[in-house]
């Protein structure tokens, strides 16, 4: 295996382990998995892949320090703790841990999965979204510290259909409900085991080239911005039964109602980005579409059997 070794946080969810297989894929770099528990049953799984699973917390920055160790690079996600805070155990302390583990120890580049400021982008109007905010605020701090580094920005989960439950069925075929999200509002959507770790690879390959001016950019990483009537429609079409959209209620937490509100009202965050990303093909992504999307993924889960 290379010696080139990228430390993976969130090893255990959908983005981490997405990295993960993309890296062994890959072959120029030889991932390490740092996760809180070990023995949990995805940590087994990683180990059988003969992934490195490594202990540590992102609360406790001496156990980061250990577990980054040898490490040339990082790729790191912070996870929410709620309830939603502002001070205290939080995304912000978590972030800060990890950038801090990781300058100490060496690492020469730091790729951050972070979010916009939602209370930025408002200028004020939503102020409740933490969860964003505190993660642009580790960015901020990320390029504070000196440390070379460039960032990924997600937009809504398309695997969030089976993840969280989001394509429910019905008596007729089946149904997307979403909070504040009116018929005509878009979103933006990532295909994010296919295409994030593509954009994290090609960002890790290239850092080491001044010619391709990555350091300190963040990057949208969006396959699709759509209504969700669209993404229903395009459904119904893969499936061949009825999709339909509707507007949730508000979930009747601030952070979450905002977030969905902010979403709906600014297009799903990242306008000023073409789709796909130009900057990102550059690097040699190839970005998958929706309805590619449809056929690998959502066909053998929902198509009748």
């Amino acid at each position: 295996m290379s010696s080139r070794i990228v430390s993976v946080f969130g090893a255990t969810g959908v983005l981490g382990s997405a990295v993960i297989r993309a890296l062994l894929k890959d072959g120029m770099f030889t991932p390490r998995a740092i996760t809180r528990d070990t023995q949990s049953e995805a940590s087994k799984k990683l180990k059988a892949q003969g992934v490195e699973v490594v202990k540590a917390d992102s609360l406790d920055k001496a156990s980061l320090e250990v577990a980054l160790k040898g490490s040339e690079a990082v790729f790191a996600i912070t996870i929410p703790i709620f309830p939603f805070k502002a001070e205290g155990p939080n995304e912000l302390v978590q972030g800060k841990n990890m950038v801090d583990a990781a300058k100490e120890v060496g690492v020469k580049f730091f790729v951050w999965a972070g979010m916009p400021s939602i209370s930025k982008i408002s200028n004020g109007k939503y102020t409740n979204v933490v969860h964003y905010d505190q993660k642009a605020e580790v960015q901020e701090y990320l390029k504070s510290s000196g440390l070379p580094n460039a960032a990924i920005y997600l937009g809504a989960f398309l695997e969030n259909y089976w993840k969280f439950g989001l394509l429910k069925k019905t008596d007729t075929g089946f149904n997307i409900a979403i909070t504040n999200y009116k018929a005509g509002d878009r979103e933006a959507f990532t295909w994010v085991e296919r295409d994030a770790p593509a954009a994290a690879l090609a960002l890790l390959k290239n850092y080491t080239d001044p010619s391709k001016n990555i350091l300190g950019k963040s990057y949208p990483v969006v396959n699709a911005c759509i209504s969700y009537t669209e993404l229903a429609a395009k459904t119904n079409k893969a499936l061949g039964v009825d999709v339909a959209f509707t507007t949730a209620p508000p979930t009747g937490m601030a952070a979450m109602d905002e977030m969905y509100e902010s979403h709906a009202e600014y297009s799903g965050l990242y306008t000023a980005t073409p789709v796909p990303n130009p900057d990102l093909v550059a690097l040699g992504v190839k970005f998958g579409t929706v309805e590619e999307w449809l056929e690998a993924e959502v066909k053998p889960r929902f198509g009748q059997k």
